[in-house]
């Protein structure tokens, strides 16, 4: 703020006492630095709402209500795809700039409502300066053309190049490898996904189809989902495929996704896949979503991953002779148990991870138990074993440690998910099995559609079973080595050191297949 002095008799500057003319000289001089500075453009610089996982994931001042994302693929896996990315957000703080997550494209404009607005990157930030300040609680709506690269391997995530076409594995940060957003689990919005493919191809998102529409040699798709979804969890898959159709529990639509050559012959699997939700339902109540799905893919990953409503496999896990019927089958029933503990309520931090992991490998595990036999206390036991070399190794269940540098997927270890589920053994056997199935159905039916914390969870857990649970979570989530395991006083852990083992439970064969 610059003060205007009041009219005064004229002085010369001769006249002023020197004091006075040095005073004068130095808040000219800053008032003329002010202005230089207020006019001199700052530099863009990334931003992030401060993860401490991934501390630069994320942006503050605004947020995401839907975005409309049109894909136009042209055959060739390896090329870019032209693309169009709209975003409906609301401005939470004035935003003179406007930063979005997006490292893997050419921008070619950016209008911030229906005006050309000016852009530059930093980092992994596209950075945009808008005609006029956003002031709070504005809506804006941001539309960048830019387009989409299917490049990288596994490890950084994005699209995914299978033998006909491709899918996206967006897990944990790699959305904005596809577009420009907000890529947090914190912002969840609706989608809609609009995919332009040569017709003799098939493209398939989250959500509900809306409609399909052909102009000469290309067919164009669109989708909507009717929940939102946490950026990570966005699904399209482009290629050679065969749409399926069946009924799950409620007249619940439940449609695969698979590759046309040989499709017949994972039949066998994807039949189990309504019984399957009756299952989780008989657990923990409805499920969350308008439909579900498998989406099999033609590509070698080294994962499955829970794309809201349309999970993503390897072809190859259904395929391999080594893969034993019930761990296919416990697979399945993890990334169906994701659908509730990781889409519907999805983690507010990265460190909340646990909750989506230890969920599902705890429905792996007792769907494991009920159908094939394979006792849950055992499974628990060997990962009580392992428990302190985990922690040692990947932090404790709630406070990982930081995946290593170009390895963003090691932040999935043992620690969050056997290690994860076995918290969830100890509060069964802490506050009782009905009280524990009391939790589980609040936990989901108070999140849903929404973002929780670990404190979250404590609180419920605690208002659930009557009981002040937090000594007992804070030694089990964030204790360096795993605490006495209730009723069970002989149960001990191996000291750290000793040779590491994988996930507990595993099948032969399996080694280094990762279920997110």
């Amino acid at each position: 703020m610059l003060l205007t002095p009041r009219p005064q008799a004229p002085r010369t500057t001769a006249a002023r006492p020197k004091t006075v003319r040095v005073a004068i000289a130095l808040l000219a001089s800053a008032a003329s630095a002010a202005l230089l500075a207020a006019s001199v453009p700052q530099p863009a610089a990334p931003l992030g709402i401060g993860d401490r996982l991934f501390p630069h994931l994320g942006n503050p001042g605004y947020d995401v209500l839907e975005y409309d994302i049109a894909f136009t693929y042209g055959g060739d896996n390896a090329k870019p795809l032209d693309t169009v990315t709209k975003i409906d957000a609301r401005a939470t703080a004035p935003l003179e700039r406007i930063n979005f997550d997006f490292s893997q494209g050419n921008v070619r404009s950016v209008d911030v409502n229906g005006a050309p607005a000016t852009f530059d990157t930093s980092g992994e930030d596209l950075v945009v300066t808008p005609h006029a300040r956003v002031e709070r609680g504005q809506r804006m709506q941001v539309t960048v053309r830019h387009t989409s690269h299917p490049v990288g391997g596994k490890e950084e995530g994005g699209w995914v190049r299978t033998a006909d076409g491709l899918a996206m594995a967006n897990q944990a940060d790699a959305a904005h490898r596809v577009f420009p957003c907000n890529d947090h689990p914190a912002d969840k919005a609706r989608f809609t996904f609009r995919v332009s493919a040569p017709k003799a191809l098939t493209a398939v998102a989250n959500g509900v189809p809306l409609a399909t529409t052909r102009s000469g040699a290309t067919t164009t798709w669109a989708y909507r989902t009717e929940h939102p979804m946490a950026t990570e969890l966005a699904q399209v898959s482009i290629g050679r495929s065969t749409v399926l159709h069946r009924t799950g529990p409620r007249s619940l639509p439940v449609r695969d996704v698979v590759p046309t050559k040989g499709h017949k012959k994972l039949e066998r699997w994807l039949k189990k896949t309504p019984g399957q939700v009756a299952w989780m339902e008989g657990k923990v109540g409805r499920y969350p979503f308008e439909n579900y799905g498998l989406l099999v893919a033609d590509a070698q990953t080294g994962f499955a991953l829970e794309t809201q409503t349309l999970s993503l496999f390897e072809k190859q896990l259904f395929t391999r002779p080594e893969f034993p019927e019930w761990y296919v089958d416990t697979i399945m029933v993890h990334e169906l148990a994701h659908q509730w503990f990781g889409d519907s309520v999805s983690p507010r931090t990265w460190s909340d991870l646990w909750l989506n992991e230890g969920h599902a490998t705890w429905y792996e595990a007792l769907y494991g138990e009920e159908k094939s036999g394979h006792k849950l206390r055992t499974r628990m036991r060997e990962a009580y074993r392992y428990s302190d070399q985990w922690r040692a190794a990947g932090g404790p269940p709630a406070a990982p440690k930081a995946p290593k540098p170009g390895e963003k997927i090691s932040l999935f270890r043992p620690v969050v998910y056997d290690g994860s589920a076995l918290v969830l053994y100890a509060l069964r056997q802490e506050i009782g099995r009905a009280a524990f199935e009391s939790v589980e159905r609040a936990w989901v039916r108070a999140h849903r559609d929404g973002t929780a914390t670990t404190a979250d969870f404590t609180r419920l857990a605690s208002h659930v079973s009557g009981r002040d649970l937090r000594a007992f979570f804070a030694a089990w989530l964030y204790g360096t080595k795993t605490p006495p395991m209730p009723g069970h006083p002989d149960w001990t852990s191996e000291a750290p050191g000793k040779k590491q083992a994988g996930r507990a439970g595993g099948a032969p064969g399996a080694a280094g297949h990762v279920h997110h």
